[in-house]
């Protein structure tokens, strides 16, 4: 007898999952990478020969599909809110005591977890199946990454077991673990590649990525930690909930704890000082939670916070060192920014020989010699950093650091800035600006030039072959000098070229973003973009046009008035127009702007086109809700062959009916 082949595809699914679940919620793994590897082999070559047979929620569909041109916005069902932080076991006594004064005579219940430094994302399951994920955006409104949350192995595209809620919304942080970020950047060093700075930003830009292809490979993670959207309430307490989430397959924190004093609070977090060093991610701090759902809900929010919940940061470490020499750094913008070279100590797990002085108002003001003794610590656990100088230990002859009266790279003038506080060459010619210049250009948040890092700038420079922005563009015109370059052969040339012309396609935010127009980052070039549309019109507006952009005021305004009216910043974006860059705005598509916005549907019976499952999830791209029961707030029911009680029901509610050609000739599918 033949054996089932949809029993079969069953099977693995169903052994995929447990291991999946055994690999990412319980941390204990019975079966290799290689055996793992195997078994989705196995369901691949399965579902190849029975295509009809592959389901939305398969683990095989862990793949990324075509780019997107954007993101759509996502309006959250509850607003994701930041968490206040506390330093001091007196923020946290403070903390307990508003909370009791608020449920008086109720016992409080403490949920207590390491907080991971990653990204939030909200997870949205409607009957077990993954059909939303949204980044936190400003709290209210998200970007849908969907596509690339489902490339993310620990996240589950159907909850295992059953008893899960009809809308189940799971909020946690995407982080990129330590080991699989260190592999990555190795990886990219290897090529000549720029690396990242570090797995927080890392996941931040990752998540954001148009081409969720690129996301797959990267090894995010994903880690639960609260709820947002729960229909009906099926615990009455978040400890409760996070045992069924580790029971579905969604990944929690193994760490976490009940306590039930403010004092247990405390001694969980001089526990956790010492050893958050040990866990696999980044983590500055632990979250502490009222755990009951209806003391929350008596207990509330600000617009900013809800009260129920506190974040406690641990105070960055500290290390002493010796200051060897001062060096310096010129920036895209001319700034020239003091750096510590240091006797090498060991700081929150890496050795450091570097840490930034910000600004020559800092050197002065910390009264930093040469030879002297600093205490080093990192600013957000990232950039090592010098807060104070050791006067005691200062020997004789220490040199005090004097700012240069000349560009440490080109020899040319410096001047301060209108605060006094930078010192920035004024040669736009000036190498280490066109360098910088370039590299921001190339940036991941700019025109995203894969394969352009600070290696390849670098030789593109010195050779000669790059000096303006435009010039990228004409680089397949140097093949031949391209593969002069070290690590440069056929494939990576090929490769480099190709990503130069996909840049072209950038929307005009990314372009006005990569100018590195003083005063404009990302955020405010988007804004400039959505209002004028067209780099065109953008040029040729007036100082006072230009404030009429919210957020946009004089200083802004001044200086990209100031940009677009020289010759050389004319010249620069005209250059790139000529070369075929983009120069418009892609008008954005929110989810008012969808069919189906705001309406919810229902289906019945068996439809010829479309799988109950597709024409769900039509549905929801569309903007459409689709509902499993029919009432007065259903919009319109689709009613395939052999429909039932449902459609009975619609009749009886005058609710529009339509069948399966006129809903497709409504949204444009006929």
């Amino acid at each position: 007898m033949e054996p089932d082949p949809a029993k079969q595809i069953q099977l693995l699914r169903a052994e995929i999952a447990r291991h999946d679940r055994l690999y990412f919620v319980e941390h204990s793994p019975e079966i290799s990478d290689r055996d793992y590897d195997r078994l989705l082999e196995q369901l691949r070559q399965l579902e190849a020969a029975y295509p009809e047979l592959v389901t939305p929620d398969s683990p095989t569909q862990r793949v990324g599909g075509a780019p997107l041109a954007e993101f759509a916005h996502v309006t959250h069902a509850v607003p994701m809110l930041s968490i206040d932080n506390t330093y001091s076991e007196g923020d946290l006594r403070a903390f307990d005591e508003r909370v009791r004064r608020a449920l008086p005579g109720e016992a409080v219940e403490y949920l207590v977890d390491p907080k991971i430094d990653g990204v939030s994302a909200s997870l949205r399951y409607e009957h077990g199946r993954l059909v939303l994920a949204a980044t936190r955006g400003d709290g209210r409104v998200g970007d849908d990454v969907t596509a690339n949350v489902r490339v993310i192995r620990s996240v589950p595209l159907a909850l295992l077991g059953s008893g899960w809620p009809d809308v189940l919304e799971v909020r946690g942080e995407v982080y990129w673990p330590r080991t699989a970020f260190d592999r990555f950047n190795a990886l990219r060093e290897q090529a000549g590649e720029e690396t990242f700075a570090n797995p927080r930003n890392a996941a931040a830009g990752t998540l954001k990525l148009l081409d969720s292809r690129l996301v797959a490979g990267r090894g995010l993670a994903f880690c639960a930690h609260g709820f947002g959207q729960i229909e009906p309430l099926i615990a009455d307490r978040a400890s409760v909930l996070f045992e069924k989430l580790a029971g579905w397959g969604v990944p929690v924190n193994p760490h976490r704890r009940v306590v039930c004093s403010i004092d247990d609070v405390l001694e969980f977090v001089e526990s956790w000082r010492g050893r958050r060093r040990d866990l696999p991610y980044e983590t500055d701090g632990l979250v502490i939670k009222v755990d009951r759902f209806a003391q929350r809900a008596v207990l509330g929010a600000t617009s900013r916070f809800p009260r129920w919940c506190v974040a406690f940061k641990y105070e960055p470490e500290q290390a002493e060192s010796i200051v060897e020499k001062v060096d310096y750094q010129v920036g895209k913008l001319g700034t020239i920014t003091p750096r510590a070279v240091m006797k090498p100590v060991s700081l929150s797990g890496t050795t450091v020989r570097h840490a930034s002085l910000h600004n020559f108002d800092q050197v002065e003001r910390l009264g930093v010699h040469i030879g002297d003794t600093v205490i080093i610590e990192k600013a957000g656990e990232i950039i090592p950093q010098v807060v104070r100088v050791v006067t005691d230990k200062r020997p004789a002859g220490a040199r005090p650091v004097r700012p240069p009266r000349h560009c440490p790279v080109c020899g040319g003038d410096v001047a301060r800035d209108e605060g006094g506080v930078y010192l920035r060459c004024v040669n736009p010619e000036c190498d280490a600006q066109i360098r910088e210049r370039l590299k921001f250009f190339c940036g991941r948040d700019q025109m995203d030039i894969e394969g352009a890092g600070e290696a390849l700038i670098d030789q593109l420079v010195s050779a000669g072959l790059v000096h303006r922005f435009a010039d990228l563009y004409r680089l397949k015109e140097r093949r031949a000098d391209l593969l002069k370059l070290e690590r440069m052969g056929d494939k990576s040339v090929d490769n480099l070229l190709e990503a130069i012309e996909k840049s072209k396609a950038q929307p005009l935010g990314r372009v006005l973003a990569a100018l590195n127009i003083r005063h404009v980052g990302r955020a405010t070039a988007e804004l400039l973009a959505d209002h004028f549309g067209t780099m065109e019109a953008l040029a040729a507006a007036s100082f006072d046009e230009l404030q009429q952009v919210e957020g946009v005021g004089p200083e802004i305004a001044r200086s990209l008035h100031g940009y677009f009216q020289s010759d050389a910043g004319r010249k620069t974006w005209q250059a790139l127009a000529a070369a075929g860059v983009n120069m418009c705005q892609p008008r954005r598509r929110t989810a008012a702007d969808l069919p189906l916005a705001g309406k919810t549907v229902v289906v019945t019976g068996t439809l010829r086109r479309y799988k109950r499952s597709e024409i769900e999830e039509l549905i929801r791209r569309l903007g459409g809700v689709p509902a499993g029961s029919v009432s007065r707030k259903t919009d319109f029911v689709i009613a395939g062959d052999e429909a039932g009680s449902k459609l009975e029901k619609a009749r009886r509610l005058g609710i529009p009916l339509l069948d399966e050609q006129a809903f497709l000739k409504l949204i444009g599918r006929e």
